[in-house]
């Protein structure tokens, strides 16, 4: 999966970021021919600030639709300090969208909020809207894992996207990975589909390691803006190719 936006970066990042919907199209163009399967959604208000509005996402995903035949299309719900979980929840119920990513962090900010979540994420259930759960630390998967023997969060197959790293420059941790795998491999009665991504110069090998544990990649100009090698990236495409082959090598996806 290529995240090629974020909430938060812009064209003085690295000016190949995607920041318009017309650029966020020709880049999945791009990223599909360099090995790209899916494709995590940002949009932007007219200021160029991350926005959630069904009627957008909506207008992008139809004109994606006829390039992107049987690629995984996922819009974000981040909240990026602009939103409440209410008003996240409410986007997603107006776009019932085929796939989103919801960070369980953001829908749990208290254990207050537990009533709301739970009925949000029985709602997507019975929607048909598949949820990949964010998960940015093992505290977070363990508080994931007993929702679900609680029965906060419904059914017993979950896509999961890990993070590792920050935004605010922590590296990722190799440790923490291993630790996420651990805890899925000791739920009991649950399997996962699960994804990493990584942030800084280590994303590719972040990702390679995911591979050879049987996990996923999402590789982009979200988390990272360089290549292995520490030079900045060309593009997203470029970013897309060198992480495809690096994970081709151990047989991941």
């Amino acid at each position: 999966m290529v995240a090629p936006t974020g909430a938060r970066r812009g064209k003085g990042d690295h000016p190949a970021l995607p920041v318009t919907d017309d650029e966020i199209v020709e880049t999945w163009r791009a990223c599909a021919a360099a090995g790209a399967d899916g494709l995590h959604l940002h949009i932007r208000d007219t200021d160029g600030q991350h926005l959630l509005d069904a009627d957008h996402y909506r207008a992008l995903l139809a004109r994606l639709a006829p390039i992107a035949p049987g690629a995984y299309l996922q819009v974000t719900s981040e909240a990026a300090g602009r939103y409440s979980a209410t008003e996240q929840q409410a986007m997603v119920r107006a776009l019932r969208p085929d796939h989103v990513s919801v960070a369980l962090r953001e829908m749990v900010r208290d254990p207050a909020d537990w009533p709301e979540a739970r009925a949000f994420y029985h709602w997507a259930a019975e929607a048909g809207v598949a949820i990949q759960h964010i998960l940015y630390a093992p505290e977070e998967m363990r508080s994931f894992l007993a929702a679900l023997s609680a029965g906060k969060v419904p059914g017993i197959h979950h896509q999961i996207q890990l993070v590792i790293g920050s935004y605010a420059g922590d590296p990722p941790s190799f440790a923490d990975l291993e630790t996420h795998v651990a805890l899925m491999a000791g739920a009991e009665g649950q399997s996962f589909d699960w994804m990493l991504c990584a942030f800084g110069p280590e994303e590719t090998a972040c990702l390679v390691q995911a591979a050879r544990h049987g996990g996923k990649a999402r590789v982009g100009f979200e988390n990272s803006l360089h290549m292995a090698d520490g030079r900045l990236a060309r593009d997203n495409a470029e970013r897309v190719a060198e992480v495809a082959a690096a994970v081709a090598e151990v047989g991941g996806n």
